[in-house]
């Protein structure tokens, strides 16, 4: 929901880091590379104990990144359906990591976290499913749902996790609780376009 709303005021900043990778010849694909690997770094932090505000400070700037690698795209017209495919696939393993790493230190419940993993692989499976059959293209490259749990809520989440991990368990089953009305909104989204 924020990444949808939001994104037209915070643009400029992406424009303008975009423009610092483009001008010293870094490309889209390599700022997603950079990203994924400041991405799996909180996971690390958390597991050895850092302090959380380096490790969540550490995610939102690899998620900032993330978001400035499909502007350094589109500014040099270089998107493609592999950059896609390298964005998309390494968001689900920075949160994968996120997962594991607080569900084997602070779940009291493991079953929470398994739960937590289904609601998105079902949520993911819809989204692209439909961007995959969408003859719709954005500037994505392919149809985008938006939704109440987009990617600046799920690290608002596990940020959330991070500063509160005597109540993960309870914070987990509210963020699954979102990805899934979120399924639940792009797959309503799917049948009214779809329909016969």
């Amino acid at each position: 929901m924020l990444d949808s709303k939001a994104r037209k005021i915070i643009q400029p900043i992406f424009d303008n880091s975009a423009t610092f990778f483009i001008k010293r010849n870094i490309s889209a694909n390599q700022v997603t590379l950079i990203a994924f690997v400041i991405g799996l770094m909180p996971s690390v932090l958390i597991f050895f104990n850092i302090p959380t505000i380096i490790a969540i400070l550490v995610l939102w700037f690899s998620g900032f990144l993330d978001a400035v690698d499909g502007t350094v795209a589109r500014k040099t017209k270089t998107s493609s359906p592999f950059g896609t495919i390298m964005d998309i696939t390494f968001d689900r393993l920075v949160e994968i990591s996120l997962l594991i790493v607080f569900a084997w230190k602070y779940s009291t419940n493991m079953m929470v976290f398994v739960l937590l993993a289904c609601s998105i692989i079902i949520s993911m499976t819809i989204f692209l499913t439909v961007g995959a059959a969408s003859e719709r293209v954005s500037e994505k490259t392919f149809y985008y749902q938006a939704g109440l749990a987009e990617r600046t809520e799920g690290f608002i989440m596990f940020s959330i996790m991070a500063f509160l991990p005597q109540f993960i368990d309870f914070i987990a089953m509210i963020f699954a609780a979102m990805i899934l009305f979120t399924a639940v909104q792009r797959f309503y989204e799917a049948y009214r376009f779809f329909k016969l």
